[in-house]
C-alpha cells in the first residue's frame, strides 16, 4: 500500500480510505471490491464467474450493494428493485503493510440465509484490524438466488460465492498486508452455518486454516427437501421450475414468492438452508466432522444462553399453550416427557419461556456443542464458549439473546444494533467484555489458542463470557441428556 492508500490486486488497482473509526487513521478500509462478476443476466443461477479487469485506480470508498433481499436486521442496508445487482463484493480493513503477513479473518454475515450484508455497521472491522488482523467481510447471494434448487444449476451457490471470495483472499490479501497461509473464516448464525459447511466442503479445502462459528444453526436440507421448497416458490412466482423461466423473472418477483411460501409456514424463520448431497457438500457438516474430514481446521465455537428470545421477543411466533409447546418438542425430535424435564429445570418459566428454551436448544445451542465435540472426536481442535451477558432492552426480557455476541466480538458497541440491545447504555463493564471477547478472536486467529482449554474425549471446557467471566471445566448443561439421541440429520 502506498501513501495514497492504493493497492494493486490481480484485477487492477484499488484505493482505500482511512477508517472513520480509527482514531489515528492507521486503519485503511477498502469497500466494495468485486471478487466475481454480477450473478445475474447470463450468470444467473450459475457458479460465480471471474470479474473483468479494469484500467486505472478503482475508488473503494463505498460499500457494494447488498444481495437481493426483503427488509432485514436493524442497521442493514436496504434493497429495492432499483439496487444494482453487482452484489459479489467484499471489504477489507487493514493496518498492515504489504508483506507484513498479518493473520486474516474472513467474515460471513448471518440472516437466516435470506437477509443481511457485509455493510452492516455491527460488522465494522476497525477494532480487529487495530489488534493486528486483516479483516475481510463478504457479500454473497441469498435466498432462492443462493440456495434455491434450480434443475441443471449448482446448489449452494452462496457457498460457491464464499469459496470464490476465499480464492480472492488467497490471491490478493498479501498486497493488503495479510498472510494467505493464515486465514480464519468466521460467521454467526447463518454465517456460522456457512463456516461449518466450508469446513466440510472438498471445494474449500486448503483455503483457510481456522474457523470461528457463533450460534451454528442445525438446519441443513436434503436435495429432495430443497426441490420441494423450490417447487413451492416457483408456483408462487407463477413460473415453471425451469432455469430459463426463472431467470426471466426479476429478483423482486422471486422474493415476493419466497415471502408467500414463508407466510404459509408460520413460525418458520426461513425456507432455505445449505443443501447436502452434491459435490460441493457431499456429507452434512456434523457427520463430516465426526468422520475426521474437518480435523485440519482449528475451531472456536459457541452460542448464547437465550438464543431464541430474540425472535419471539421481537414479535415472532411462539407458543401460548401446552399443546403448542408439546408440538414444538416433538418437532425438535425430543423424547417423550422432555417438556416435563424442561419444566423441572426451569420451574418458574411460563409456557412461552419454555418454548424459547426448547427452540433455542433445537436450532442453535445443542447443535453447536455437538459439532464442537464431533470435530474433536474426529481429530480436530475445538474451543467452546457461551455468552451469558444479558441485554438491558425491554426490561431485560431478551436475556443473552441471538446476535448479542456480535458487538462484543467486533468492538462495535456504538452500532445501531448494539445500542438497541443495550438500551443506549454502554458501561465500562460492557467495554471490558468486548475487549476480552475480541482479544480472544484475535489470539485464536493468530495462533489457534483463544486462551482456554480445548475439548477432549473426557471433557468439554466452556468459557462463559459475562460481565465477570467464568470457565466451566465441562459442559454441564442440565438439558444435555435430553438431546443425546436427537438426530440433527438434514431434513
Amino acid at each position: 500500500m502506498d501513501d495514497e492508500r492504493i493497492v494493486t490486486t490481480e484485477a487492477g488497482r484499488v484505493r482505500g480510505t482511512p477508517s472513520p473509526r480509527s482514531a489515528d487513521g492507521g486503519v485503511t478500509v477498502f469497500r466494495g471490491l468485486p471478487y466475481a462478476a454480477p450473478p445475474f443476466g447470463e450468470n444467473r443461477f450459475a457458479a460465480p464467474c471471474p470479474r473483468a479487469e479494469w484500467e486505472g485506480v478503482r475508488d473503494c470508498a463505498d460499500f457494494g450493494p447488498p444481495a437481493p433481499q426483503t427488509p432485514g436486521m436493524v442497521g442493514a442496508r436496504p434493497w429495492s428493485s432499483e439496487t444494482s445487482l453487482d452484489c459479489l463484493t467484499l471489504n477489507v480493513w487493514t493496518g498492515a503493510r504489504p508483506g507484513e503477513g498479518a493473520p486474516v479473518l474472513v467474515w460471513f454475515h448471518g440472516g437466516a440465509y435470506i437477509v443481511g450484508s457485509a455493510a452492516e455497521p455491527i460488522y465494522d472491522g476497525t477494532r480487529l484490524a487495530e489488534r493486528g488482523l486483516v479483516v475481510v467481510s463478504v457479500n454473497f447471494r441469498l435466498g432462492f438466488e443462493g440456495y434455491g434448487h434450480v434443475p441443471g444449476r449448482p446448489d449452494n451457490r452462496a457457498m460457491l460465492d464464499q469459496i470464490a471470495a476465499l480464492r480472492w483472499v488467497r490471491d490478493n490479501v498479501s498486497a493488503f498486508g495479510g498472510d494467505p497461509d493464515n486465514v480464519t473464516v468466521a460467521g454467526e448464525s447463518a454465517g456460522a452455518g456457512a463456516v461449518v459447511c466450508l469446513m466440510a466442503s472438498p471445494l474449500a479445502r486448503g483455503l483457510f486454516h481456522r474457523a470461528i462459528a457463533h450460534s451454528v444453526p442445525s438446519d441443513m436440507v436434503s436435495r429432495a427437501s430443497a426441490l420441494a421448497v423450490s417447487e413451492r416458490v416457483a408456483d408462487a412466482a407463477g413460473a415453471p421450475l425451469d432455469p430459463e423461466a426463472l431467470a426471466a423473472l426479476p429478483p423482486e418477483r422471486i422474493l415476493a414468492a419466497t415471502d408467500e411460501v414463508l407466510r404459509r409456514r408460520p413460525g418458520t424463520l426461513t425456507c432455505y438452508a445449505p443443501v447436502v448431497g452434491g459435490a460441493d457438500l457431499p456429507v452434512a457438516p456434523l457427520r463430516a466432522a465426526a468422520q475426521g474430514v474437518t480435523r485440519g481446521v482449528d475451531l472456536l465455537i459457541g452460542h448464547n444462553t437465550h438464543e431464541y428470545r430474540l425472535f419471539t421477543g421481537l414479535g415472532g411466533a411462539g407458543a401460548d399453550d401446552e399443546a403448542a409447546l408439546a408440538k414444538a418438542a416433538v418437532r425438535a425430535g425430543l423424547p417423550e416427557g422432555a417438556v416435563d424435564d424442561y419444566r423441572a429445570i426451569h420451574p418458574k418459566a411460563s409456557v412461552a419461556e419454555l418454548y424459547d428454551e426448547i427452540m433455542g436448544d433445537a436450532l442453535f445451542s445443542r447443535y453447536t456443542v455437538r459439532f464442537a465435540e464431533a470435530h474433536a472426536a474426529g481429530g480436530g481442535r475445538s474451543h467452546v464458549f457461551r455468552l451469558a451477558a444479558e441485554t438491558t432492552v425491554m426490561e431485560g426480557r431478551l436475556g443473552a439473546c441471538h446476535a448479542f455476541d456480535l458487538p462484543f466480538a467486533f468492538g462495535t458497541l456504538e452500532s445501531d444494533l448494539a445500542r438497541f440491545l443495550l438500551d443506549d447504555t454502554v458501561t465500562d463493564a460492557h467495554r471490558s467484555l468486548s475487549d476480552r471477547f475480541s482479544g480472544a478472536w484475535s489470539a485464536f486467529a493468530s495462533s489457534g489458542d483463544p486462551g482456554w482449554p480445548r475439548v477432549t474425549a473426557d471433557a468439554t471446557p466452556v468459557r462463559v463470557w459475562d460481565l465477570v467471566d467464568d470457565l466451566h471445566p465441562d459442559d454441564v448443561s442440565p438439558v444435555r441428556r435430553l438431546w443425546a439421541d436427537v438426530s440433527f440429520d438434514p431434513r
